[in-house]
């Protein structure tokens, strides 16, 4: 006796959260909210990071697999408000990624990585214009929570970019290593004050990004 074809894994899994989210499903799958998960999504994309580091490819088969799950689950929350699913979100990235790829799907010729970049700024820009989701600052996009380092990362790179700090402000006079034991030893150095170096550096980070505002406005 023949076995029975299986469904593409895609449709099994969205099958799977339908049922999981049933009146007959699981407890705890029917009383998450986006809400609840949030920092599910957070955690998980932590241990595909891990797995990557270890070049571990079954940790990272897992993990990915998790990290899908949070996509499907969201998905199903939001086909049950009628907001959206994951046929929809799937279409809208797929739409994103021909339109903001015009070297590839189009005609436009490009040089460099550079200008690739230029060009996907200009689009996103251009697709938010006049909807709540606009831009209009340089320095707009930047995840609020992020970790407060790689929070202050992206914001240098924003404003390096805008032109509204350049390397001349900040010169490499130290080795990478050098810089590395002082991140160190500075996060050693708050903790022995009794000070938290993210919360220390988050609210810095945020008094920095309204000075460049300011800095942004005074040049528009």
């Amino acid at each position: 006796m023949k076995r029975a074809k299986r469904k593409p894994a895609i449709e099994e899994l969205l099958a799977v959260m339908v049922q999981l989210r049933a009146p007959d499903g699981c407890p705890w799958d029917r009383e998450q909210t986006h809400r609840s998960l949030r920092f599910h999504a957070v955690e998980e994309v932590y241990e595909l990071m891990d797995a990557i580091e270890a070049g571990d490819d079954h940790e990272m088969t897992e993990e990915l697999g998790d990290l899908l799950l949070q996509v499907v689950f969201h998905c199903q929350l939001g086909r049950e408000r009628g907001v959206f699913d994951f046929e929809k979100v799937a279409r809208h990235i797929v739409d994103k990624l021909i339109r903001r790829h015009p070297h590839v799907f189009g005609k436009v010729k490009v040089k460099d990585v550079d200008e690739v970049w230029v060009n996907w700024e200009k689009i996103k820009k251009a697709e938010k214009q006049g909807t709540k989701h606009a831009r209009p600052s340089a320095l707009d996009g930047i995840p609020r929570h992020l970790p407060a380092l790689l929070r202050a990362e992206k914001l240098v790179k924003k404003a390096r970019k805008a032109g509204l700090v350049s390397d001349a402000d900040a010169p490499v006079r130290r080795s990478k290593a050098a810089i590395v034991k002082e991140l160190f030893a500075l996060c050693a150095e708050a903790q022995a004050g009794g000070w938290s170096a993210e919360v220390e550096l988050r609210a810095e980070t945020k008094r920095r990004e309204r000075a460049l505002r300011r800095e942004e406005f005074k040049r528009a």
